[in-house]
């Protein structure tokens, strides 16, 4: 089904009106570390926005990197030689372990040949009753919001929790939903800001006060996944089989190698930190920038309409929804929710005419490539025309789930789960700006809305 024709009314504005405002040149130690905790994207400074690398050669050396055929270098051509930093690993080595996030060369290698077929297209279509029902039900919480303000990421976050919820415990029996989260949440604000001794390159073995303690919350979260494993083994599956069925059946076809109850347990965990809050994160952005610009919103809530009338998206109409995945891409393209990452360079190489030194940090700012003058026209307006069919933008331009062999496993599940949700609430509502009320774009792990994404809420 074609894209219906964007109404006429008015252009998207020129430049949103939420954008960080980066830091104007590279930063000293004690910028650093401010920036660093209070918001990651002030690390960027602005001309990484018009430069392909820039590189620091006093103290910690590191080379930002915003150029798509070094991106490809260091993502793709050469893997092995820009493993995921020590920052990453401290930050989250404590609650996710081992698992396929964190894991390296060949204990990556195994652990994502077995979990691969669990996302496989067949899988993750399987699964798509579950967000069906969680956009039904965001959809009565919405009903009794309108004529009147409601905070959308706060909204977002409860319905992708129970559907990464759901699709791992089906139904979570012993599986106390609000504790996780509030464990997620006590983690992350814990252990995520960077360190002096990350800023000044202090080995991994020293230790980092404010991560030395993961917290109880971690520890009972924990706990709660190894009760659900062992009463799985015992009780076998209740149905349909879900993420947990799929990782306990999972074989890494060269080896034979099964996973253990603690490599389920941290695949799990990586699944449930980082498959709800990247996805709310996105359907809250996509909310407020349809918000922002009526005539986007209209031309989504037609197309949703249309194919839907007035029942839930399932998987069989993401094909025959590609206005709101548009939305979605171009969601992702503004604001990323993994909008920095970093590696760590394990041989000399070069990158862009520069010299690249074993030990080097190489930075990959997606938030800065995703609004690269060079690359995008016009990098700071909306417009989800960009993703239209027969628009060419270079594969390593965008990156929202990287790229490469490690790229994100779980991103054809995030899309459907994206689509299914957006296409249901704006085929049922109208949602409005509050003015004054514009959500500030905060990085510490992930691309957060500051304040929530207060938006007025109507029938469509």
């Amino acid at each position: 089904m074609p894209a219906p024709a964007r109404p006429d009314p008015a252009p998207a504005p020129a430049a949103l009106p939420v954008r960080v405002a980066l830091a104007t040149e590279p930063l000293g130690i004690l910028g650093t570390l401010r920036a660093g905790r209070r918001n990651v994207l002030e690390l960027i400074p602005e001309i990484a926005t018009h430069a392909p690398i820039i590189s620091n050669s006093r103290g910690k050396r590191w080379h930002m990197v915003m150029d798509p055929d070094a991106l490809r270098r260091i993502l793709r051509d050469r893997l092995e030689d820009y493993p995921k930093s020590d920052v990453t690993k401290l930050i989250l080595g404590p609650g996710i372990g081992q698992s396929l996030f964190i894991a390296e060369g060949q204990e990556w290698l195994w652990q994502r040949r077995t979990a691969a077929p669990v996302f496989s297209h067949r899988n993750v279509a399987n699964l798509a009753p579950v967000m069906t029902a969680a956009a039904e039900r965001a959809s009565a919480r919405f009903a009794t919001a309108i004529g009147r303000a409601a905070d959308a990421f706060d909204e977002m976050v409860t319905a992708t929790f129970e559907v990464i919820s759901d699709v791992t415990f089906s139904g979570g029996d012993g599986f106390d939903r609000d504790a996780v989260h509030r464990a997620i949440d006590a983690y992350i604000s814990q252990t995520a800001k960077v360190s002096l001794l990350d800023v000044i390159g202090a080995p991994p073995w020293v230790p980092r006060p404010s991560r030395m303690v993961a917290g109880s919350g971690l520890r009972d979260m924990k706990r709660v996944a190894d009760q659900a494993i062992a009463r799985r083994r015992a009780a076998g599956s209740p149905g349909i089989p879900d993420l947990l069925d799929l990782l306990m059946a999972g074989e890494d076809p060269k080896s034979g190698r099964r996973m253990t109850t603690e490599e389920i347990r941290d695949n799990l965990l990586t699944f449930i930190v980082a498959g709800h809050e990247t996805t709310a994160l996105t359907l809250s952005w996509a909310l407020y920038l349809c918000a922002f610009d009526p005539a986007v919103q209209e031309a989504a809530r037609a197309e949703a309409q249309a194919l839907l009338g007035p029942r839930a998206a399932t998987a069989e109409d993401v094909p025959k929804l590609p206005y709101i995945r548009q939305v979605i891409d171009e969601t992702l393209r503004l604001y990323p929710p993994a909008a920095f990452l970093s590696r760590s360079a394990q041989r000399a190489d070069e990158l862009c005419g520069r010299e690249v030194r074993r030990g080097d940090t190489v930075i990959l700012p997606i938030y800065a490539l995703h609004r690269h003058k060079k690359l995008w026209s016009d990098p700071d307006r909306f417009d989800p025309a960009r993703f239209a069919p027969g628009h060419q933008t270079d594969r390593f331009a965008f990156l929202p789930f990287g790229d490469g062999p490690r790229i994100c496993i779980g991103a054809n599940f995030a899309i459907q789960e994206a689509v299914i949700i957006l296409a249901t609430l704006l085929a049922r509502f109208r949602f409005a700006p509050i003015p004054g009320k514009d959500p500030k774009p905060v990085m510490i792990l992930t691309l957060r809305p500051e304040g929530g994404v207060w938006l007025k809420v109507d029938r469509a």
